[in-house]
């Protein structure tokens, strides 16, 4: 390509590369193609739905605070959608230009193009055109309209744009592939906290939106917006202003993106300078917390079970949601005023789920750890270590949530029995995650985001529900006896012993099961290599 090309003939080229690159990627296999139609025929129907939902709008007293609100998150998304699914479109990341003989200027205009071409600008359009058309009344609000839906377009794709080539270094590294993988965690978190202001907005109605509304109509690409309907309410000079914040914010970030853009191509890659400091304050906070752990093989095991942790994409992932679910559930439930104190065993239960398929993280290298098993002795050490190390997290934060349910709540007698059954069930869980890590162990692929390999679904939906119900049903003495204190007249007044006796319990069962899932490691690592090798 010559260093002189046209910005028009870069357009077409960049835009052809964009429609090349997504058509070979549908033509890898036949799932993908599915998918992709799947999703997109998705896609497209919800925001048709959407879009009939704003028209319907049209005329509504609080149709503006609703589509400035829509807005003002549609940039949200496109601002984060960068971070957490760099995969998925190729030209986000422009270091694969930087041989090329092309100058910024012309390329962001020719990215910036490229950029509006796929299902999610379709989806930004059709969402903005069922905003305007909501809140525009007069032939001067719909001349505005159309302006405005190109201004929030282009904002909502350069804004993109500038975050993605500003963590471009971040992105392509083992960080950004962690936060690739905590995407799900986003969405769960996403969702629980829409529920919950649904749930609010249906009990309070839409007035409840007009304070933050008001403020969102001056921030792009919600402005843009906000600069039809005061077209509409005859406000002239405020639509102006909120027109040339529009305005000023994409220029702002077609400066900020070349500015970007231009020290990315020309300056070197620092993952491949040396830097004699790296990672030296990691290893002074890790020779820290170490000490802290026992000696022998308990504490080694332990340390790499909180390694893992910390720095395998799919464990971190997992863990993290555990602990982001665990605390959402019943805390949402408790400040809506329909929970129960109760709702905090949900922590201990996502948390001891955390104990299942323990070797399946090891993947392959877990023949390091068979070469150290001998005997039943060495595999009860190994299982308790790793056991050990899910308690350090699981059990101060399920004593958290308890309390801080409860405080919501307000039913503080509540307390003691409530933490003894959550201890009670995480004894349950960690004794059926070990007797099932030992019998259906299955592998974790360590690339994409699949958690379970081809042809293993059927041992993980084993080896997690028919665990959780087996803990469920080891929990029964210790629930029967709850519900007997609260139905007995005398009940409340010995209600505290659930909690030394949910502890006591929960110990017991814990020790036993690893007591008698250590035979069955011992006499199956063959089996297990086999199968938590196949990811």
């Amino acid at each position: 390509m010559s260093g002189v090309t046209s910005a028009p003939g870069l357009v077409s080229v960049v835009v052809r590369l964009k429609l090349s690159l997504l058509r070979n990627g549908l033509r890898q296999s036949g799932g993908r193609r599915a998918a992709y139609a799947a999703s997109a025929g998705f896609t497209l129907l919800f925001a048709a739905l959407q879009l009939t939902g704003l028209i319907a709008l049209r005329g509504h007293a609080h149709a503006e605070s609703v589509v400035v609100l829509l807005v003002a998150v549609l940039g949200l998304g496109w601002a984060v959608m960068p971070l957490f699914f760099p995969g998925g479109d190729e030209t986000l990341d422009p270091t694969r230009l930087v041989m090329l003989p092309l100058r910024p200027r012309p390329l962001v205009r020719a990215l910036l193009a490229a950029s509006l071409v796929g299902i999610g600008p379709l989806f930004t359009m059709l969402m903005l055109v069922g905003s305007v058309v909501a809140v525009a009344h007069g032939a001067a609000a719909y001349v505005v309209a159309v302006v405005a839906v190109v201004l929030g377009l282009l904002v909502c794709v350069a804004l993109a744009r500038a975050v993605a080539t500003a963590n471009v270094r971040l992105l392509t590294s083992r960080r950004g592939r962690d936060l690739a993988v905590l995407s799900g965690l986003v969405i769960a978190v996403g969702a629980q906290v829409v529920n919950f202001g649904a749930q609010r907005l249906g009990t309070t109605g839409l007035g409840q939106l007009d304070p933050v509304a008001d403020v969102l109509r001056w921030l792009p690409p919600a402005s843009a917006v906000g600069a039809v309907d005061s077209v509409s309410e005859g406000a002239y000079a405020v639509a102006a202003a909120q027109l040339a914040l529009s305005a000023g914010a994409l220029a702002g970030l077609v400066g900020v993106w070349a500015r970007s853009l231009t020290r990315l191509m020309t300056s070197p890659d620092g993952s491949t300078l040396r830097t004699a400091e790296r990672d030296t304050p990691d290893r002074r906070g890790a020779a820290g917390w170490t000490r802290l752990l026992p000696g022998g093989r308990t504490g080694t095991v332990m340390e790499r079970g909180l390694r893992y942790v910390w720095r395998d994409p799919k464990t971190k992932a997992a863990w993290v949601t555990s602990l982001a679910i665990g605390l959402i559930v019943p805390v949402f439930n408790a400040l809506q005023g329909t929970g129960s104190p109760y709702f905090a065993c949900f922590a201990a239960g996502m948390l001891g789920i955390q104990m299942y398929n323990q070797f399946g993280q090891d993947t392959s290298a877990f023949w390091m750890v068979a070469m150290t098993i001998s005997s039943s002795r060495d595999a009860y050490v190994e299982l308790r270590a790793r056991a050990l190390a899910l308690l350090v997290i699981a059990l101060p934060y399920a004593t958290l949530v308890t309390v801080v349910t409860t405080a919501l709540l307000g039913d503080w007698p509540k307390l003691p029995e409530v933490l003894g059954l959550s201890l009670a069930l995480l004894g349950a869980m960690l004794t059926t995650g070990a007797w099932t890590s030992a019998r259906f162990p299955y592998s974790i692929p360590q690339e994409g985001y699949k958690n379970v390999a081809p042809g293993q679904t059927g041992l993980a939906w084993i080896s997690v529900v028919g665990g959780m119900v087996s803990a469920a049903l080891l929990c029964a003495p210790v629930i029967a006896l709850t519900i007997w204190l609260n139905v007995s007249a005398d009940g409340d007044a010995w209600s505290w012993l659930l909690l030394p006796g949910g502890a006591a319990y929960g110990t017991a069962l814990t020790l036993l099961g690893l007591r008698l899932a250590a035979p069955r490691v011992a006499e199956r690592l063959p089996e297990i290599l086999t199968a938590v090798s196949k990811g």
